[in-house]
């Protein structure tokens, strides 16, 4: 069971459509988190940035970015990039500093500012990149492929367009209690449904939009902690940050043409996606049935139902019960997604994982007025990057 680090402070730059400078948001998430944990900018010794690739060199070196927008002070800075994981991976950079005894207190920093519309290839011309061929060969944009996993859950286990409706339900009235989401009105299921198809059976309001945003966590050893006044902080207990085993390889669209869990020994084993929390829980000495609240990437309504399943809430096509019978809203007997998830705040890439961090630090003090959940002791994300970039930090208190 590995050492655990305290989680000092958390900060936020609310999510939206601003079109400013990224520095700009990581910056305001950085100086809260500093202000939460009690610190100034010359306490951090290390800072650890998540890209963001859209927004020109200062994205591609987030770390230094973000310490010459604090200012200059020595600090030893890395910057990570995973895609949608990439705050994950700068959070398991400076846990790992932390635990190696060469820094003893970090800042993890991640912000984008991103395009209209959905997320494009970037690099132009590529034909021999995966993320090119994936929307010329296939016409796979990624509501395209969000749709295929949709289809595939009605398939198999009987989930039904009034389920999908009822998680963007769920997600907007926990997501109207939440400061820091872009969208903050609650919606009935007869207006997802009367939304418009994106790509069938996904509709508008069932799909994440792309955003602008950004989140910062502190983070420290115990010791530091103790010697700051911090005596029952939360801590990261675990990260995972997996990728696949073989045949359950991950190209472009994970796990479409892999699906059946074979592991190299010829015995069954776990898809990709279950096996990101698994590693989590499996480091931390917790098991599933431990945790108290999950966030988990929505990238669409549907996606969030197989997440139920994969980070072990429930078994293989109980998802839409768990969802139906109210389990999984806030009040219920696992609550997911209490920020209200990408349902709320769309995506912000480099932020998202931290975000999910800063939500079940606020959840786990008992700070997330009007989406509390009561008593929350232990909290788990999952969150997964493109070509097999796996995403789990789990937090206890």
């Amino acid at each position: 069971m590995a050492e655990r680090v305290a989680i000092l402070g958390v900060g936020m730059h609310p999510w939206g459509k601003w079109g400013r400078n990224f520095v700009e948001y990581g910056l305001h998430a950085a100086n809260e988190a500093l202000a939460d944990a009690g610190l100034a900018w010359r306490d951090i010794q290390f800072v650890s940035g998540a890209d963001t690739i859209r927004n020109g060199y200062p994205g591609f070196v987030s770390g230094a970015t973000f310490a010459q927008a604090l200012g200059w002070t020595g600090a030893r800075v890395t910057s990570c990039y995973a895609a949608c994981a990439s705050g994950a991976t700068a959070i398991a950079a400076a846990r790992a500093q932390i635990l190696a005894g060469l820094s003893d207190v970090a800042l993890v920093v991640g912000a984008d500012t991103t395009p209209k519309g959905f997320f494009a290839p970037v690099g132009g011309e590529r034909r021999d990149d995966p993320d090119w061929l994936r929307f010329h060969l296939l016409g796979a944009t990624n509501p395209t492929y969000f749709a295929l996993y949709a289809r595939r859950r009605m398939e198999l286990f009987g989930a039904t367009e009034a389920d999908f409706a009822a998680v963007k339900v769920k997600n907007a009235r926990h997501g109207a209690a939440n400061p820091n989401a872009r969208y903050r009105t609650e919606v009935t299921a007869g207006e997802v449904l009367a939304s418009p198809v994106v790509a069938d059976p996904l509709r508008l309001l069932e799909i994440c939009a792309t955003s602008d945003g950004g989140a910062a966590v502190v983070l420290s050893s115990m010791e530091f902690a103790r010697r700051h006044g911090h005596r029952r902080p939360v801590t990261v207990a675990a990260v995972s940050t997996v990728t696949p085993r073989f045949p359950q390889t991950v190209i472009e669209m994970p796990n479409f043409a892999t699906d059946s869990a074979v592991a190299t020994s010829g015995e069954p084993g776990p898809t990709f996606r279950q096996s990101i929390a698994r590693a989590a829980y499996e480091e931390a000495g917790i098991g599933p049935e431990e945790v108290d609240v999950a966030e988990v990437y929505d990238l669409s309504t549907a996606l969030e139902l197989d997440w139920y399943e994969d980070i072990g809430l429930c078994k293989e096509g109980e998802a839409e019960k768990l969802l139906r019978d109210g389990d999984t809203a806030v009040g219920g007997r696992i609550p997911v997604n209490p920020s209200g998830g990408l349902s709320s705040f769309g995506e912000a890439i480099p932020a998202q994982a931290i975000a999910q961090v800063c939500e079940l630090s606020m959840q786990l003090r008992g700070q997330a007025s009007g989406r509390q959940v009561e008593g929350a002791k232990v909290g788990v994300s999952a969150n997964q990057g493109l070509f097999g970039h796996g995403s789990s930090v789990l937090v206890t208190r």
